[in-house]
């Protein structure tokens, strides 16, 4: 690829392109790639089955795989037919996308409800190379905003045809094609990276299960002993210091990183302006957050790593390790399992939530029972082999992150 010159005010060019292409990109209406198709399922050649939908996330998707059953009428007779490769426009509003999104049929023909606009592409362009055009949600609001009106129901008002009003700025079709074969590539080695993560987490997943549930154990049987009942208050003490401005890092938690710089985190400071009353937290000590998640149905438990220090809003309640009774680096693994919900569970009165925020009371919490290996050469073994297991699927997460990084730069440095 060569890094060239962008827009010199009357043509148009990528900042970074593929060697052999220089021209300018073109601006056309859209009516010059695009024709509408109008073909609808009068012969019945398609059933409810073939209905398909449109996603954000997963483009053009049959819509009993993807949500489960068919919402389609009485009769599916005038449904737009939709062969491979044609452009459907579904004009729903959504959060991201107000004006309704663009997608590409990558799959199998099939039909969708005529609150649904298709196209059919022309020869003048490679079909999902609009797909990649579209992807960009700036670039997709702004080219059908001037094209649609929004009822006061929010319903979208859009006549299918006036949409290819719209104007675009695409390459020669060799560049097109040049730019759907290179990101099919790029896309193949993301889709198999984000397959290693999901195994590695389901493996996470069943490791971690296995271990604390005692099927799996990790040193000689003739050294085995049996776990011992602990309360948390025997081998985790109360923090209750107060911040006096020690710190002015605010702590949250993340799933992927634990507890992290809420402007890091969020890219702003959600915590109270004066942090004077906030827990201090120093490193290697843990804090609870009983605000509840889809990741974390009973809260969740981290161990401070990031940082030297850092201040916890007195909604956590926080704690440190008594290391002769259990190693934090076993702690830290036991509270990334599930295996301490049973506990809280136990002590969470029924359905009492606010908010998200579980009615855990203070001292039911530092009572609650766990069982725990008491051999501390056990403990040093499970602490050593869930790490182990727990960076191998950190690398790989941080691989795929690198490569999802990658696209969005080449997406901002290939299209204008």
């Amino acid at each position: 690829m060569e890094n060239v010159s962008s827009s010199n005010g009357l043509e148009k060019r990528p900042k970074l392109r593929f060697p052999g292409f220089d021209e300018p990109w073109k601006e056309n209406e859209l009516s010059h790639y695009l024709v509408e198709n109008t073909e609808r399922n009068r012969g019945l050649a398609f059933g409810k089955e073939d209905v398909l939908s449109v996603s954000g996330e997963y483009g053009v998707i049959n819509q009993i795989a993807f949500q489960g059953r068919s919402f389609a009428g009485e009769s599916v007779a005038d449904y737009h037919v939709v062969e491979t490769d044609d452009i459907v426009y579904t004009k729903s509003p959504l959060k991201a996308n107000p004006y309704g999104i663009i997608k590409v049929n990558k799959g199998i023909p099939g039909i969708v409800s005529t609150l649904y606009a298709v196209y059919h592409p022309l020869n003048t362009v490679a079909p999902r190379f609009v797909d990649l055009y579209f992807a960009n949600d700036l670039r997709l609001n702004k080219f059908l905003k001037p094209l649609v009106n929004i009822g006061a129901k929010h319903d979208m008002k859009v006549n299918n045809s006036f949409v290819l009003t719209g104007t675009v700025v695409f390459p020669s079709i060799g560049e097109q094609q040049k730019l759907v074969d290179f990101f099919a590539k790029l896309d193949r080695r993301i889709e198999a990276q984000r397959k290693i993560v999901d195994t590695l987490k389901k493996y996470k997943r069943g490791v971690f299960e296995a271990v604390f549930s005692r099927k799996l154990r990790l040193i000689p049987k003739a050294r085995q002993s049996d776990w011992t009942a602990f309360k948390l208050g025997d081998f985790a003490t109360r923090i209750t210091r107060k911040n006096n401005g020690a710190t002015d890092i605010p702590l949250t938690i993340s799933a992927q990183y634990g507890l992290i710089d809420q402007r890091n985190f969020f890219s702003k400071v959600v915590a109270s302006s004066d942090m004077s009353g906030y827990y201090l937290l120093r490193k290697g000590e843990y804090a609870y957050n009983r605000s509840t998640s889809n990741d974390y149905p009973f809260g969740s438990i981290k161990r401070l790593e990031l940082y030297d220090e850092g201040a916890v809003s007195t909604l956590y309640l926080c704690f440190a390790i008594k290391e002769d009774v259990v190693l934090s680096d076993y702690a830290k693994w036991y509270f990334e399992s599930s295996q301490w919900h049973r506990a809280i569970n136990e002590i969470c009165a029924e359905g009492a939530r606010n908010h998200g925020l579980l009615n855990v009371p203070t001292d039911g919490f530092f009572d609650t029972v766990h069982i725990l290996p008491s051999d501390i050469e056990e403990q040093t073994q499970i602490a050593a082999f869930l790490s182990r297991v727990h960076d191998k699927l950190a690398k790989a997460q941080e691989e795929l992150n690198k490569l999802i990084g990658l696209r969005n730069g080449l997406m901002q440095q290939l299209f204008i």
